[in-house]
């Protein structure tokens, strides 16, 4: 691939990721600072790994067709009721819209669910390597559905004439502002219904996306002359949001940055410790030097799908009392 193809196929990675490569990073980093002991010596030993694996989603979404919807969900396609008509749930959604119509509008609350589910059988069956890699990337998806303009078809204000938004709120900001941060959140609890968590998340940062565009479009009818500055990064000078009008901005949203950033941190901490007890808390110390043969995994996938039928069977059970 010639250089300058690169170089713009980064640029539009970077213009269209929720919270930027710097954002993603450190939301996996500090939920690392919330879990239980018991995991904490695991997940801190691979920390970089985990930081710079989480933006591995967004590297795919150029080269693999079905990654973006992963990303995002544009409720205002289903209308102004989409919270209370869209089915909560994968299999209902399927049988009502179909697979087409959710894969066109974004999958961000089904998906975290599957990740999730990927990370609880990666506990099951001890594989260090895919722990690692689950964790990093439900990370991802997780903090992208909490940032407002993933939840909406007007994503980077192209429909306001706003063209550029997205990197400015979810990239810019947190680069310029997450030093001033409170990001102690807490310890991780655990999450009885994943699913119904993803939809709370995605509902909280839709509920953001009307000041997120309609502040943006005030602050630049009064501070046009200060809007775009030039700054040089690495060997490219690059136009972006000055800081003093993000500043302002950053300002008129009253924290909305800072309390989305938190909840990615808090969630991904919850999802992680939630996926490790559903897998029946594994020691993780004796994951640390130690790796599975392909036998040993094989194995545990095969107990894992029996333990799966075992407990469908039992909830269909229970049904049909």
């Amino acid at each position: 691939m010639r250089p300058a193809l690169k170089v713009l196929l980064l640029l539009m990675v970077v213009m269209n990721s929720g919270w930027g490569f710097f954002g993603h990073e450190a939301i996996n980093r500090l939920a690392v600072f919330a879990l239980p002991p018991e995991m904490i010596v695991f997940y801190k030993r691979h920390i970089d790994y985990l930081a710079e694996a989480s933006v591995n989603p967004d590297r795919r979404r150029y080269a693999v067709k079905e990654e973006g919807p992963r990303h995002y969900i544009d409720l205002d396609s289903y209308g102004d009721s989409a919270m209370v008509l869209l089915p909560k749930y994968w299999k209902e959604a399927v049988n009502k819209l179909g697979e087409d119509t959710l894969m066109a509008h974004g999958i961000v609350p089904w998906h975290i669910v599957r990740m999730t589910n990927q990370l609880q059988e990666a506990f099951f069956i001890n594989d260090p390597d895919r722990i690692l890699k689950c964790s990093a990337e439900l990370g991802h998806y997780v903090a992208d559905a909490n940032v407002p303009l993933h939840t909406t078809k007007n994503h980077n204000g192209q429909l306001t004439g706003q063209h550029g938004i997205h990197g400015f709120w979810e990239s810019r900001l947190p680069e310029l502002f997450s030093a001033q941060y409170d990001f102690v959140v807490g310890k991780a609890a655990y999450v009885p219904d994943v699913q119904q968590r993803a939809w709370d998340a995605v509902a909280r940062a839709h509920q953001g996306v009307d000041s997120v565009l309609d502040l943006e479009r005030i602050l630049a009818i009064n501070h046009s002359n200060i809007r775009y500055n030039y700054e040089t990064k690495g060997k490219q000078t690059v136009r972006v949001y000055s800081v003093d009008y993000s500043t302002k901005y950053h300002e008129m949203l009253r924290g909305m940055v800072e309390r989305q950033m938190r909840a990615s941190v808090k969630m991904t901490a919850d999802l992680w410790y939630t996926a490790w007890v559903d897998a029946g808390q594994p020691d993780l110390r004796l994951l640390l030097s130690y790796r599975p043969t392909e036998e040993e995994l094989r194995a545990r996938k095969a107990e894992w799908e029996q333990w799966q039928l075992r407990r469908f069977a039992a909830r269909d059970h229970e049904l049909q009392k």
